[in-house]
């Protein structure tokens, strides 16, 4: 059995690795092809920087591209299989349809394991690394007109914080913070040019700060005072890893940060649907893997002797791609909807998984 399982694995992880290089390989021809048309543009935006840059963002395509890679690879080999008649032969050395579901499951938890070590850990950090190689030869890191918008509660008071851009090393320029009391009463005002977060994450360094304090304000004296400092310490709990987090598309975040992320916004009575959404999907993306290799399980119990084993496995392809498809409109219908977050990116998986075991069940009993 050991060989049988080392056989089989190996035959998939190659055919796997085979398509995941050629994915990111034709991706990576887009992305330069794409990024070309900067280069040399003022001198600022050189060759290497975009070769840097698009380099740095493969490992998210690679997350992305994974599970897909694994249904095409393992698809291959299960027909292949069955058209040179091995699959039988190995079903009638001992290989029952329970054992094979078990070993290609094992298999799929190695790749939920890498999928979730890629996406978790390297694509975050590489796709950040590569935001900050184009800050420093495009420009600062922006978010439409208005910038990011964050807001935090303190006690009784609650603050709206704006951030126009972030730069490279987390740098912040154009930070504004509003204050109101608990009747939603502006208290005071704060313009800074550029804001940094203290390594120990407990407050903001604003420098060039303008501010306008406003008192009595329910009386006829009410009064505003403005103070321009060059440095102001602003005491909050707001991280660099929230501000990028409303400055980056939440898909390339890690899960960790997703989760503190919704925990800040629940906290400060936000709406925090679509990060739910997006952080159960990232729970449940690696898990696709196994979604994928039992999809391609029925394949090997296929007769392709006559031929045909190309349009079947472009058909299992069409379904592994609509899997994918109804898994974005289970995550865009949620988000409108309002269903439960961790349904909305659960259902998808248990569908399909339903219907490759019945698949799978339906052509033991036939044959």
């Amino acid at each position: 059995m050991k060989t049988l399982r080392r056989y089989l694995y190996r035959e998939i992880l190659y055919s796997v690795a085979f398509a995941t290089l050629a994915f990111v390989a034709l991706l990576f021809f887009f992305d330069m092809v794409d990024e070309l048309r900067g280069v040399g543009a003022g001198g600022n935006y050189p060759l290497s920087s975009a070769l840097l840059y698009v380099l740095l963002r493969q490992p998210q395509h690679v997350y992305e591209l994974l599970p897909i890679t694994v249904l095409i690879g393992t698809i291959f080999v299960m027909a292949r299989l069955a058209q040179n008649s091995e699959f039988t032969i190995l079903r009638t050395s001992g290989l029952g349809p329970g054992r094979a579901l078990g070993t290609v499951l094992l298999l799929g938890v190695g790749f939920a394991i890498v999928t979730f070590a890629v996406g978790d850990y390297v694509a975050p950090l590489s796709e950040r690394a590569a935001q900050f190689v184009k800050v420093r030869q495009v420009g600062p890191l922006t978010l439409g007109a208005t910038g990011a918008w964050l807001k935090e509660q303190q006690g009784g008071h609650s603050y709206a914080v704006n951030v126009r851009v972030l730069e490279t090393g987390g740098v912040m320029r154009g930070v504004r913070i509003f204050e109101f009391d608990a009747a939603g009463q502006v208290l005071s005002t704060t313009h800074a040019q550029q804001g940094e977060i203290d390594a120990d994450g407990q407050g903001w360094r604003l420098t060039q700060v303008q501010r306008n304090v406003f008192s009595d304000i329910d009386t006829d004296q009410a009064r505003v005072q403005r103070v321009t400092e060059a440095e102001w310490h602003w005491p909050t709990q707001i991280t660099s890893g929230m501000v990028s987090a409303s400055l980056l598309n939440p898909d390339k975040m890690a899960t960790l940060d997703l989760f503190r992320y919704v925990r800040h916004l629940e906290a400060n009575g936000q709406s925090a649907q679509r990060y739910e959404i997006e952080l159960w999907r990232k729970v449940f993306y690696p898990l696709s893997c196994l979604v994928m290799v039992v999809l391609s399980l029925p394949f090997a119990y296929l007769h392709f002797r006559g031929g045909g084993i190309a349009g079947y496995v472009f058909g299992g392809v069409m379904a592994g791609i609509s899997f994918f498809l109804l898994n974005n409109v289970f995550g865009f219908a949620g988000n409108l909807q309002n269903w439960s977050p961790w349904l909305s990116a659960a259902a998808p998986g248990l569908i399909y998984s339903v219907l490759s075991l019945g698949a799978l069940g339906w052509l033991v009993f036939r044959h």
